[in-house]
Parts: structure tokens; sequence; C-alpha cells
């Protein structure tokens, strides 16, 4: 079963997770920007789709990823 909060289908086309890819291309810096982008598209969105518990659900995951990425560095 597809789960379309942490490793939706269509980012995984070609072998490789398309966020695997982007952490592996940017700095740490970069990609704890880019982690935080998305953290606010996801939480600006909230409230404007029918799923907007799904939103909140992405945000946390970014929001996880930069924290491990700062804890990292």
């Amino acid at each position: 079963m597809s789960d379309v909060v942490n490793h939706p289908d269509h980012y995984t086309d070609g072998g490789i997770e398309t966020i695997d890819f982007i952490h592996a291309k940017l700095s740490s810096e970069a990609f704890q920007g880019y982690c935080i982008g998305n953290v606010l598209k996801y939480i600006s969105r909230y409230g404007k789709k029918e799923d907007s518990i799904e939103d909140l659900k992405k945000a946390e995951v970014y929001l996880r990823w930069a924290i491990a990425e700062a804890e990292n560095s």
C-alpha cells in the first residue's frame, strides 16, 4: 500500500527516492533550508484542501528531516 506522506510512489520512480537524491546533492545547510521551506509550504496550505491533516503530516516529516540534519551537522 502506498504511503502518500512518507514514501509516495511517484517520488521513487527510477529506484531512488527523490528526497535522498536532493539530500545527496545539497550541502547540510541547503538541505535544512529546503526542508524548512517545505514545512512553511505545507503549513500555509493547511485548511485549504479536503485532506488538511495530510499537509500537517507532510510538514511534520520535513521538520523531522530538518531537525535530524541539524543534529548531525
